[in-house]
């Protein structure tokens, strides 16, 4: 019984590397005589997407709310778009086309991102609070 439970995990395992590489997720590559897997810009996308779906957001404990402004070229829409998703997936807030809003503590990944896709240039990030009148 537990030698066809390794098979079956082994055989598992390399039907979910198959699916990986099929997927464009990861490369499997020869590094120094040995082989050895990468992951690909799609897989650390991937890698991102999911990993900001499972954390879990906690509000800022000052109340003040982090504001992101952007300003990307026409030439660059297609970063544009990406940059709207990923905002929606750490649970922005759209207050304008290239204005959006977050309760929660969320800089960390913001900057990771920006960083990530080059964006720097194109993006202004405050911590805002709000002002009663």
């Amino acid at each position: 019984k537990k030698e066809y439970e390794r098979k079956r995990n082994k055989k598992d395992f390399s039907q979910f590397v198959y699916y990986l590489k099929r997927k464009g997720y990861i490369r499997v590559k020869n590094l120094e005589g040995t082989e050895g897997v990468l992951l690909t810009k799609k897989g650390v996308e991937r890698v991102w997407k999911a990993r900001s779906r499972l954390t879990e957001r906690q509000k800022r404990k000052d109340g003040k709310w982090q504001m992101i402004i952007f300003d990307i070229p026409e030439d660059r829409r297609k970063l544009r778009d990406v940059l709207r998703e990923r905002l929606v997936s750490l649970d922005y807030e759209m207050l304008q086309q290239s204005v959006w809003v977050c309760p929660y503590d969320v800089l960390k990944e913001t900057e990771e991102m920006l960083r990530m896709y080059s964006l720097d240039p194109y993006v202004k990030l405050f911590l805002i609070k709000e002002i009663e009148v």
